[in-house]
């Protein structure tokens, strides 16, 4: 796309943009917000509270929950089992929790995965 082009698109972009911010400036439910944010923020300033302690007032919990690690917040991992493979070729037993074994490496190697998965006991 050439410079001119990206700069035409920018600016039909921002014009949208505009368009939409002006609406949004003479909408009702904007102001009543606005009002609202205005008055709470004075009240705040007269009494000498912050948002951080109104939202302490009203969940005192809200801190500790955020303070959590979350190796707290997650379930436990559950245990690998242990996998048994018995090799028919010599009789060679194999015991291990993933596929990360020597051997069992080399019997996939040698032998191929799927026929090394079907020696599972």
């Amino acid at each position: 796309m050439s410079r001119l082009a990206e700069f035409r698109q920018l600016e039909q972009k921002l014009a949208a943009q505009l368009a939409e911010l002006e609406a949004m400036k003479g909408s009702s439910e904007l102001q009543k917000e606005i009002e609202f944010e205005t008055k709470l923020r004075d009240l705040l300033a007269k009494y000498g509270y912050s948002l951080r302690d109104i939202i302490n007032l009203l969940d005192p919990l809200a801190n500790r929950r955020a303070a959590l690690p979350a190796s707290v917040e997650k379930a436990p991992r559950r245990a690998r089992q242990v996998k048994q493979y018995k090799n028919p070729h010599n009789g060679e037993i194999i015991e291990t929790k993933g596929g990360n074994h020597k051997l069992l490496k080399d019997w996939k190697k040698q032998y191929g995965a799927d026929v090394v998965e079907s020696w599972l006991v």
